[in-house]
């Protein structure tokens, strides 16, 4: 059997005629020789009434801290109820169905209640339904632990069980429909000529789903990658082809010059960041500093991004409404004259072809100089260069760095 594993998100099966386009893509596939195997999400988004926030907010009605154990068995019925009307739309369709919840489709996680991971997938269900002819439809998002204790995968935990099916089946792709076309070169609803992509490494997506593309997450591409497994990221609403995600080799096969051709592949913003600067003396109390500094922030729970160490002062940001807890913590280690700047967003430019190329952070200041746009802060990586700057500042800065690197064209 040539498995596809097609996933879709609560807002493609929000009403009957949604969820009528959804299972003709299935019928279609099928059609195609292909055994295809659909992952659901809970139906809508937050306050509509099957959506995972509506019914986390309603249980909370009832107590603020339900045990996570608990919650993950209330969070796991918005796929349910998703994934039962998804298979009753192919039975009025005339088409045989079978709905497995995540343990019914052997997915098997460790006990990491709210965000679980999968340790192994046992896909023999399934493989013995498609064998039957009937169109399997799995619950996103969950699993069983080795107890039989229902468990929950996180943000994008849907993307994340798609992905973990295509390896176990060993699927011909594995298909992410959302409601966009695929990857764009920057966010359209700020780059107004932002261009789809056709093809991107998986290293790129995984870049660009961390610095704030929100089209399918970074932990899904990281396990089709094992595997080598091509994604297609693809839009419910049309029959475009969408964005092939696949290896580098495949990106740039039959590529003469790939630094030319695909310097850089889109650019993310993530807004509402505060940037702290802490002084630190010479010598080793300021190593001592540091130590005590980043042992206290990291016993109190909080995720540090841009991080920059030097001899004379570490800078880091954090989420604006980390802030005040940040301060509070620093406090406790003696650490005076710390400096913050709130209100701050980090701007990324992706692209594999940027490695080795001389000349990238001269073209990046180049193009926000021009436009009077100060930066904070910056690094870099073989793949991305990452950008501090006022948040005011963030749509001016992607939009400036689209056109210096001719993205549209």
């Amino acid at each position: 059997m040539k498995f596809l594993i097609q996933k879709f998100g609560g807002t493609s099966l929000v009403t009957q005629e949604l969820r009528e386009q959804v299972a003709a893509k299935a019928i279609d596939a099928r059609e195609e020789g292909y055994t295809p195997v659909l992952v659901v999400s809970a139906i809508g988004r937050k306050n509509d009434p099957f959506a995972t926030d509506t019914l986390i907010n309603y249980v909370r009605q009832v107590h603020r801290e339900i045990e996570s154990r608990e919650m993950d068995m209330l969070m796991a019925c918005g796929e349910i109820i998703s994934g039962v009307v998804m298979a009753g739309t192919f039975q009025k369709l005339g088409y045989s169905s079978i709905f497995l919840n995540g343990a019914q489709a052997g997915i098997i996680t460790d006990n990491n209640f709210n965000d679980a991971r999968i340790l192994k997938v046992q896909p023999e269900n399934i493989i013995k339904h498609a064998r039957e002819g009937k169109i399997v439809v799995v619950a996103g998002f969950q699993g069983r632990t080795g107890d039989g204790d229902i468990t929950t995968l996180g943000r994008g935990g849907s993307d994340t069980t798609a992905a973990a099916l295509g390896v176990a089946l060993g699927a011909e792709f594995v298909d992410i429909y959302t409601d966009v076309e695929g990857i764009m070169t920057a966010d359209p609803r700020i780059v107004e000529n932002a261009r789809l992509r056709d093809i991107v490494t998986y290293d790129e997506i995984c870049q660009l789903a961390h610095e704030g593309a929100k089209v399918v997450h970074p932990r899904a591409v990281e396990i089709v990658m094992q595997k080598n497994i091509p994604m297609r990221v693809k839009c419910t609403f049309s029959n475009a082809p969408g964005t092939l995600v696949t290896s580098t080799g495949e990106v740039y096969r039959g590529t003469i010059d790939i630094t030319r051709d695909r310097t850089i592949t889109g650019i993310t913003q993530i807004p509402n960041l505060t940037q702290f600067r802490i002084p630190l003396d010479n010598g080793s109390g300021g190593l001592v500093v540091q130590r005590r500094l980043f042992k206290a922030l990291a016993l109190a729970g909080i995720s540090l991004d841009f991080i920059n160490v030097y001899p004379e002062r570490v800078v880091f940001t954090v989420k604006d409404d980390m802030t005040s807890k940040v301060l509070q913590v620093i406090e406790t280690t003696g650490i005076n004259n710390v400096e913050y700047t709130a209100g701050c967003a980090k701007v990324a430019a992706v692209g594999a072809g940027m490695t080795g190329l001389p000349g990238i952070m001269s073209a990046i200041v180049e193009a926000l100089t021009r436009d009077d746009i100060q930066i904070l802060q910056s690094n870099d990586s073989y793949t991305t260069i990452w950008l501090l700057v006022k948040k005011e500042d963030m749509e001016k800065a992607v939009r400036a760095l689209h056109r210096q690197f001719a993205l549209a064209d």
